[in-house]
């Protein structure tokens, strides 16, 4: 489905944990086009995509089994991935990484805060057109999606009317302007007449961004905002966030009813609780010192926030009801064993995505060990480990060979030693073998390395027997050294 930004209302939630459960509730409210919150490219370039037959979604994983970002059909062709970067070939491998999932793709480039500059990202591209430019024209010639970017405005009107014009000529279908220079705030009126020049001054659509705060309070003022900045759309952050039903044209519901929604999208998509404690904290800001708000805050539990809002019941039967649908899938589609490993060009290697986590081990062993003590006693050749490094974040991946047979993790380390060391929990847990970790029984080799360890400790604080036997014997346990120090 084509996505046009010339449509009157793009409405976007486009906000930094703009998580699927909101951008499901925009659209059901009437929002046009919604974004997704600002992703990182590095993070994005750890992640694997996982086709969640559970919940019907397809979501980028990244180590440590953490869903980084989820998609639905029900946004297909209405769902626009904004990332963060300030690197035209890492961007371009994120957006190859999702594009046949999202409808757009959006480059940030006016967020000010500090997590996002100092990386040289958002609003730290203002002062790089060139980058800028670089950034765009690989996105918009390497990917088959509409590119979008959405920018500050800079100190002088000429300077921004000038980079827009360098925007256009990267070929992006849209450009959002938020309203503000970088280090204005919302508490600073938005710019309307700066927007204005803008949009006279292209030819692609412009979306305005930055209204919440003063303009925007229910949906007619969207039009409102629109016809003062003379825009093709308008983009909504905060305001979506305070009451997602600011799109509807009928008219804002209750706070309450809106909740409820929320929480029914909430618990269908298995969204992380603080992600959802943080969004109704966002809905609920005017009532956080209220007993409510307070409970709010003490909730450890998508069942507690449940519990909460008096939506016990719903909560049990859409656990129920995911339980059942459990039955007759297999376990590899619940858990990450599904993840689509898109850079596999091999299928002779037999790859689980695991990391190691050195605290789940006890000291001084490791899976690698358990891996060639086991090769030793079969009498086959120690383990052969592959490493390869990826130039784009310099994390590393390792294929061990044993047996003549390949193994690898799907997910990439930042070292080398840990690459190898989840090549070697891959092999042990397809050849059903014990890996040493915390837990299990007590194998050969535990007890031997505990037995080498003891050894090695009697060994450093016993002197030898020669020195044992010249020992002077004295009267007094302590006398003192040349440098006036006691000494047992």
């Amino acid at each position: 489905m084509a996505v046009s930004f010339r449509q009157r209302t793009v409405l976007a939630p486009m906000v930094r944990v703009g998580s699927l459960p909101m951008r499901l509730l925009a659209l059901q409210y009437g929002a046009g086009l919604v974004y997704s919150e600002e992703l990182v490219d590095l993070k994005l370039l750890q992640c694997q995509r996982v086709e969640n037959r559970l919940l019907g979604t397809v979501d980028f994983v990244a180590p440590a089994d953490r869903v980084v970002f989820q998609t639905c059909p029900q946004e297909r062709g209405r769902v626009v991935f904004q990332m963060g970067t300030a690197d035209p070939e890492r961007a371009l491998a994120v957006a190859r990484l999702v594009e046949h999932d999202v409808a757009a793709i959006d480059v940030n480039m006016g967020c000010p805060k500090d997590y996002s500059t100092k990386g040289g990202m958002g609003a730290a591209l203002l002062a790089d057109p060139a980058k800028i430019e670089r950034i765009l024209t690989a996105l918009v010639t390497g990917i088959s999606k509409p590119v979008t970017c959405k920018i500050r405005i800079l100190p002088s009107l000429e300077e921004t009317l000038s980079l827009a014009k360098t925007i256009e000529r990267t070929g992006v279908a849209a450009i959002a302007v938020h309203g503000r220079k970088k280090e204005e705030r919302p508490q600073h009126p938005v710019h309307c007449d700066v927007i204005r020049a803008i949009a006279e001054a292209v030819s692609i659509p412009v979306i305005a961004n930055g209204g919440s705060q003063e303009i925007i309070k229910e949906f007619r003022d969207i039009e409102t905002f629109r016809a003062a900045t003379g825009a093709s759309s308008v983009m909504i952050a905060r305001a979506a966030m305070w009451n997602p039903s600011i799109f509807r044209e009928e008219g804002i519901l209750p706070l309450e009813e809106v909740v409820r929604d929320y929480i029914r999208i909430v618990v269908n998509y298995d969204n992380h609780y603080t992600n959802t404690k943080y969004c109704l904290c966002q809905m609920l800001r005017e009532q956080l010192e209220t007993p409510l708000g307070k409970r709010l805050h003490a909730a450890q539990s998508t069942q507690e926030i449940c519990d909460l809002f008096d939506m016990s019941s719903f909560y049990k039967s859409v656990m129920d009801s995911k339980e059942s649908r459990k039955t007759g899938l297999d376990l590899g589609d619940l858990n990450n064993s599904s993840c689509v490993d898109n850079d596999n060009d091999d299928p002779s290697i037999t790859c689980l995505p695991v990391k190691f986590d050195k605290r789940e081990y006890p000291p001084q062993i490791t899976p690698k060990m358990f891996l060639l003590e086991w090769c030793r006693r079969e009498k086959l050749p120690q383990p052969v480990y592959q490493t390869v490094q990826r130039p784009l974040d310099k994390f590393f991946r390792s294929v061990v060979t044993v047996d003549e047979k390949k193994y690898r993790s799907t997910l990439w380390d930042k070292s080398k030693k840990l690459a190898e060391q989840a090549a070697a929990i891959v092999c042990l847990r397809v050849l059903g073998l014990k890996e040493g970790k915390l837990g299990e029984p007590e194998s050969d080799l535990v007890r031997k390395r505990k037995r080498d360890l003891l050894g090695k400790v009697e060994d450093k604080w016993s002197p030898p027997l020669e020195a044992q036997n010249k020992r002077p014997h004295h009267n007094c346990e302590k006398q003192e050294n040349s440098d006036g120090l006691h000494e047992l």
